[in-house]
């Protein structure tokens, strides 16, 4: 009987895994039979297939970098004979058939060793639900009295820790009592950081040393993090110690981490089964070689504390998320109406809760008041402003009836517009029926006796390109529209006759019932070179 085995050569040692399956898989994906967290190596990158007893063969997948047999890539399933050469990417594996009849017990040949654990490197990758697994499993199973000791009040430590992160409101809460527990079990640590995804991006929430002497704004700069062993942590879902990321093999492609020093390092996903929503990150400046012994063990405690940490990330998460939508919600509220302020939350076009400026078709209403300076000189000033607030309250009913934006009160004038954020093809018809609805609800309120004399109001609309979207400085944003459509619009509004409506060309051109308009007049306004022919409304 033969039995086959690989040899996986790092350095001047290496380690022995023996081909047990009838299909063996190799590839960067922890759930292959043979793990090779390599670059180079692809997820899914070759299998060795049993054909016949005491025969087997590789095939390559459809790698990136391909599969070598000799220094020879293969193309279709070659047969193993001991000896050969194996080259999957960039790492290096020997055949080795071993007739297990005439093996001895003492054989000299390297023993078994996992293939997550690379002791050469001194680095431990592994995949992170077999890891939490291996830590409750562990505790069970150990004769040792004082590792169970410890494992008991360590479980006891991460019951205490899961009711105060429930209880925690905040990110720093959070990251407290994590630090709390991290350098009271884990000696080796000197340093402890929380990375969370925002915005598609690892950031640095909260860090902190183990002496607090050497704070130094550690949380406010992310520079000592290794930015390289976070994405990885974060991308494949594995959690990883390094003893010594210098002398680490995986890691000699990494400027950053010969540059920023880096020695021993361990980082776990914070994972709750769904999606990743963060790293756990620690480091020491020396080499702390103990992990070889011991390195698993905390290893794994670390990552059954980052599964806990998880979910109260994400309970934080999503409560920062409501707290923000309602913040955008109450000021998109000031401009858009709420069907339109939902469509605009549930689209996640907010990017840190601004709607960009951008081009858009739009057709631009302004509704003024007639006389209202003269209203203005026998009226008091809370008079005046009861006015004005009740009035824009009935008109603003009518834009936002018909998905309208309000960009902004002018003393007594509405300046509204019809096409943005949310494009509407027939925004000109919305903007003619918003007007309609403004002079006829003006109208009722007059037979109501809404003031002490009845109310007029000049609407002019006016339609083409204008720029739209959240402008202004870091103090002061408004969302608002600018361009010469806007401009030729308020001039027209100063040629409407009382109680009217009118449109400029470009509007009445594009309406899908032009002849409720009949011509006014050519003008030529302030600023515009040339005659724009003007239209009123006939029927309304």
């Amino acid at each position: 009987m033969t039995e086959l085995k690989l040899h996986l050569k790092q350095g001047d040692t290496g380690q022995t895994v023996p081909v047990h399956q009838d299909v063996f898989t190799i590839g960067r994906l922890p759930k292959c039979d043979l793990y090779l967290p390599f670059g180079g190596v692809s997820r899914c990158h070759a299998r060795i297939v049993r054909v016949a007893a005491n025969v087997w063969t590789i095939e390559d997948l459809g790698s990136k970098n391909g599969t070598k047999l000799n220094e020879i890539p293969i193309y279709s399933p070659q047969q193993l004979h001991d000896r050969d050469n194996l080259w999957v990417g960039e790492v290096k594996l020997q055949v080795m058939l071993v007739n297990t009849q005439s093996k001895k017990s003492n054989s000299s040949s390297p023993s078994f060793e996992p293939p997550e654990k690379l002791t050469e490197a001194k680095t431990i990758l592994h995949d992170v639900k077999q890891l939490q697994k291996q830590w409750v499993q562990g505790q069970e199973q150990s004769n040792d009295i004082e590792f169970k000791d410890k494992a008991i009040a360590r479980l006891i430590d991460l019951v205490e820790i899961a009711k105060n992160l429930s209880a925690a409101t905040s990110i720093k809460e959070i990251f407290f009592q994590v630090q709390q527990v991290v350098f009271r079990y884990l000696k080796s640590i000197e340093r402890l950081a929380l990375l969370v995804l925002r915005d598609g991006k690892l950031e640095l929430m909260d860090a902190a040393p183990r002496n607090p002497s050497e704070q130094n704004n550690l949380a406010s700069n992310a520079s000592w993090i290794s930015r390289s062993i976070c994405q990885r942590v974060y991308e494949e879902k594995v959690a990883i110690q390094t003893a010594d990321a210098q002398q680490d093999a995986r890691f000699a492609g990494e400027n950053s981490i010969l540059v920023k020093g880096i020695r021993s390092a361990m980082a776990v996903p914070l994972w709750d089964e769904t999606k990743v929503v963060g790293v756990l990150y620690a480091d020491a400046h020396f080499s702390s070689y103990h992990w070889e012994s011991e390195g698993e063990e905390e290893l794994r405690f670390f990552s059954a504390l980052a599964n806990l940490v998880a979910s109260s990330v994400q309970r934080w998460l999503l409560a920062d998320k409501l707290k923000s939508e309602e913040v955008i919600r109450q000021k998109l509220e000031r401009y858009h109406s709420p069907a339109v302020v939902h469509q605009l939350i549930a689209a996640g076009a907010l990017p840190n809760g601004r709607l960009p400026p951008r081009e858009s078709e739009i057709s631009i209403l302004f509704a003024d008041l007639v006389g209202f300076t003269a209203m203005s000189e026998v009226s008091t000033p809370t008079e005046i402003s009861q006015l004005l607030n009740n009035l824009f309250e009935e008109m603003l009913q009518e834009v936002f009836a018909y998905g309208g934006t309000l960009d902004k009160y002018i003393g007594d004038c509405i300046m509204a517009f019809f096409g943005a954020p949310e494009e509407q093809k027939d925004h000109a018809d919305r903007a003619v029926a918003s007007a309609k609805g403004m002079l006829s609800r003006l109208y009722n309120l007059n037979l109501n006796n809404f003031w002490r004399e009845p109310l007029k109001l000049r609407i002019a609309i006016n339609s083409g390109k204008a720029v739209v979207g959240d402008l202004g400085s870091s103090q002061r944003v408004d969302y608002t529209a600018l361009g010469a459509t806007i401009n030729l619009a308020a001039r027209m509004e100063g040629v409407c006759p009382p109680g009217k409506c009118v449109v400029g060309e470009a509007t009445h051109r594009i309406l899908s019932d032009p002849s409720a308009f009949e011509e006014l007049g050519d003008y030529r306004f302030k600023g515009i070179n040339r005659l724009v022919k003007v239209y009123q409304n006939k029927h309304f």
